[in-house]
């Protein structure tokens, strides 16, 4: 094994969602077998003396990360009862007649098991922590196949960005509905509420031909775009009435707002191409029915060439695993938080314990916010009043539009282009294609049928593995 190199043998490792670099995770999940301090039954062998030929037996204690005969494990009832087989059932070979097991059953789970959170947060690096773990997983667990749900949250500030007084501003945003910088927020909420339900996501995803894929059908629980309850801040210049947009009676800005979005399943960058195509109709550039004809995969087999969200303001917020019967989809893992349990209060709390960790984090960004915050407000209250500047003399009919993509400042174009009016990529079928006939291959057909094996993809005599790419 080479150095850096990790083996997963016996771990049984498997992990819930696979996001972008830049993108953040709240409730990523990981499956792991890991060491335990329950005891271990104890393994007996008969022993012939060689002297006297007296018989007996010897205590034999083996350490092993898999899963052992007959050992007693935690467990919680299979998630999916009709997909979960087992010969002899989960409870039936626990050997729990036999008194050698007593030692095993006579342990806390919770009180007496390794503190795994504190122990791993020591270890990992500052932006990675353990919020939870679930002593007793189910006995179908995968962190991958068994999440019926994934929930992300992006988060924007309205105004998106830095807004300009009506005087100065470019010829094209003063002619619009909407004021440059400030964000239509109800034609917002149209547009994702179209989002719900089951669609074919291949005009909001970035396609990849290395995995062939051929159904870009996922189902949408819920889109929305909610306001995030935000401290007061120092920037309250934006509610002036030279910067908010005419008939404003709202104050209390800038706002913080969140797009909600609960799926199944999501494609590579499938969010942040919906959340893109919510800020050109936000900005009053498209209108909200641009999703519908984006959904509309017959008109439009090709994805336009639109430029996708910035990644940061991205979190991967909640992995859900219910029953396969519930129809709410309530999370049926049994988390033990951490802090939860007989004297776990240090561990969250204590000297060195996530809060701490995660207070250090926050007060660093919060000084960090609050003197851009003051500085801002100052350099906005120094030299002329806002009503008496002037824009430099043939800069105004000249000065590029701002689009805003959810990075910290907007991006300067010329004139808009409607995104269907933009150049259109190939069809799905036709991506993968030239990929399988650039790999050598006579098709694509014939890439699925044999070719994957000769690219290393799959081991020999298995299926292709032709797997989705979350956001």
């Amino acid at each position: 094994m080479s150095p850096g190199e990790v083996n997963w043998e016996g771990c049984e490792y498997s992990k819930c969602g696979r996001t972008d670099r830049g993108v953040s995770a709240f409730g990523q999940v990981i499956g792991i077998r890991v060491r335990s301090n329950r005891p271990l039954p104890k393994k007996k062998k008969e022993v012939v003396s060689e002297e006297n030929g007296v018989e007996g037996n010897q205590e034999l204690n083996e350490f092993n990360t898999l899963p052992r005969e007959n050992a007693v494990e935690m467990a919680s009832p299979a998630l999916a009862p009709s997909k979960f087989k087992s010969e002899d059932g989960p409870s039936e070979n626990l050997g729990l007649e036999d008194p050698d097991f007593e030692e095993a059953l006579n342990f806390d789970p919770v009180a007496d098991e390794i503190p795994y959170p504190s122990l791993l947060n020591r270890l990992l690096p500052p932006d990675i922590r353990i919020l939870a773990w679930c002593p007793a997983p189910p006995l179908d667990f995968s962190a991958r196949f068994s999440c019926r749900e994934r929930r992300y949250r992006y988060f924007f500030t309205q105004p998106a960005f830095a807004p300009t007084p009506h005087q100065l501003e470019h010829p094209a945003s003063s002619s619009s509905k909407v004021k440059d910088a400030w964000l239509d927020i109800a034609a917002m909420k149209e547009a994702a509420k179209m989002f719900e339900g089951l669609h074919d996501f291949r005009n909001f995803c970035k396609i990849d031909g290395g995995k062939q894929i051929s159904n870009f059908e996922r189902r949408m629980f819920y889109a929305d775009i909610e306001e995030v309850n935000d401290s007061t801040s120092g920037l309250s210049f934006v509610n002036g009435t030279d910067f908010v947009p005419p008939g404003t009676v709202e104050s209390g800005h800038p706002k913080v707002y969140t797009f909600k979005l609960h799926g199944s399943a999501f494609l590579w960058h499938q969010v942040r191409c919906m959340v893109a195509i919510l800020f050109l109709v936000g900005q009053g550039l498209e209108k909200p029915s641009i999703v519908s004809e984006l959904l509309n995969i017959e008109k439009n087999p090709g994805r336009p060439t639109y430029e996708m969200a910035s990644d940061t303001p991205l979190v991967l917020w909640d992995c859900i695993f219910p029953r396969e019967d519930d129809p709410e989809r309530k999370d049926d893992m049994q988390w033990l938080y951490l802090g939860n349990g007989p004297g776990a209060g240090d561990a969250k709390y204590g000297s060195a314990g996530l809060m701490d960790d995660l207070w250090k984090v926050w007060r660093e960004r919060k000084i960090d916010e609050m003197l851009a915050g003051s500085l801002i407000d100052v350099v906005s209250k120094q030299g002329n009043k806002v009503d008496e500047l002037e824009a430099g003399k043939g800069t105004k009919g000249s000065r590029s539009q701002k689009v805003f993509d959810g990075g910290d400042s907007p991006k300067l174009q010329g004139a808009y282009i409607p995104v269907m009016k933009k150049p259109k990529m190939d069809a799905v079928d036709v991506i993968n294609e030239k990929y399988a006939v650039r790999k050598g291959f006579e098709s694509a057909e014939d890439l699925k049928l044999q070719g994957f094996r000769r690219l290393g993809k799959s081991s020999e005599g298995e299926a292709p593995i032709l797997e989705d790419a979350d956001e």
